[in-house]
């Protein structure tokens, strides 16, 4: 079993090396303005994910995404001698949709605030359907406990 640690390191490198080959070698035109996001590697250094986010719309992700495809044996390559392994990892590039999901978390987070003003707007407004204090108090409880006893026979009188 292969460090945790060291497997960290390697994903790490292979993010910093496939940044810098996307930015200074692959000259390919259908390659949009990307970012290299994160990159995991598994635990037997042999199969290695590589995130990233693409700025453009769908035509400009699925044109970067197919400039990928057609890169990834150099990026293999640069990859596998930079790192001193025995085998090099086998690339899998998939686009991040971080952008969309922090949209989603964005417009669901203002759907609450909006339902929790409702709330609250209605609970301004709200009466009690009975008194404000339906419970008794202490008090009260005392007053009515020296009544009863008042009420109560002696002990040990006769109870006929």
């Amino acid at each position: 079993m292969t460090d945790p640690a060291k497997v960290r390191r390697h994903a790490e490198r292979v993010r910093e090396l496939v940044a810098s080959v996307v930015r200074s070698q692959i000259k390919d035109p259908r390659l949009g303005m990307i970012t290299i996001t994160d990159a995991r590697i598994t635990a037997d250094l042999r199969d290695a994910t590589v995130f990233y986010t693409v700025l453009g719309d769908a035509a400009a992700q699925s044109g970067t995404a197919a400039a990928l495809e057609s890169a990834k044996g150099l990026l293999r390559s640069t990859v596998g001698k930079a790192l001193g392994l025995r085998h090099s990892p086998t690339l899998t590039f998939v686009l991040d949709d971080v952008q969309d999901q922090v949209k989603h978390i964005d417009d669901l987070l203002a759907a609450a605030r909006n339902a929790d003003a409702e709330v609250q707007r209605l609970a301004a407004q709200a009466k009690y359907a009975g008194e404000a204090q339906p419970y008794r108090l202490d008090e009260e409880t005392d007053e009515n406990d020296a009544e009863d006893e008042d009420d109560k026979p002696p002990a040990g009188g006769d109870r006929r």
